[in-house]
């Protein structure tokens, strides 16, 4: 029994690296120009052959990556929603959080941000219809019934802010802003709060 749990474990720390290797590559070099045979040199594992134990093909890794990095993404805006009651202080949290993201796992964002998932997972739902991005717009409904937010449609509201944090991540991503994201946190919250919030900026 015990022969058999440390197998289930090594197995499991197998196909997290096969997964990290591929969301670094995916990142650097494209989903469609990374290679199954890529993936297992960047992960150690001994061929392409050892990588069908794990997966299928390399659609169900890129899946598993997407699928892991919402559920990650999904936890972190639940404890926002938890810790914080305003809905300027829970968007800021989120602002905040992508930010760091940013910083301290460029892969995982430009996989959320830049990379077309559209193309290479089709039967998975766009990004602003997944779960913890649903709770995003929740953030902002609930806004507007406070007054906090300024009584125009929830998903304009929604389009308006993230559509500033968006582009400063993806700029801070590409390298056409050549600074890390966190020191351009403070003037883009600022710009995406001042667009929908009813009142003069809070922060």
């Amino acid at each position: 029994m015990e022969l058999e749990l440390n197998t289930t474990q090594t197995k499991s720390e197998i196909q997290n690296e096969i997964l990290i290797a591929a969301l670094k590559l995916f990142a650097e070099k494209g989903y469609f120009n990374t290679s199954l045979t890529d993936i297992a040199e960047a992960s150690g594992v001994t061929a392409v052959s050892a990588i069908y134990q794990h997966f299928n093909n390399k659609q169900s890794i890129a899946n598993k990556l997407y699928e892991n990095i919402l559920d990650s993404l999904n936890v972190s805006i639940d404890d926002i929603r938890r810790r914080t009651q305003k809905s300027s202080e829970q968007l800021r949290g989120v602002v905040d959080l992508f930010f760091k993201l940013t910083d301290d796992a460029p892969s995982i964002m430009q996989f959320l941000l830049v990379m077309p998932v559209n193309e290479f997972l089709p039967e998975q739902k766009p990004l602003f219809e997944t779960s913890a991005f649903v709770k995003i717009l929740k953030i902002i409904q609930s806004g507007i019934r406070a007054g906090e937010i300024r009584n125009i449609d929830p998903l304009l509201a929604n389009a308006y802010f993230f559509g500033i944090i968006n582009s400063t991540l993806r700029m801070v991503l590409s390298g056409e802003l050549n600074k890390k994201a966190d020191a351009y946190r403070p003037q883009t919250w600022l710009a995406a709060w001042n667009v929908i919030a009813k009142k003069s900026a809070l922060f």
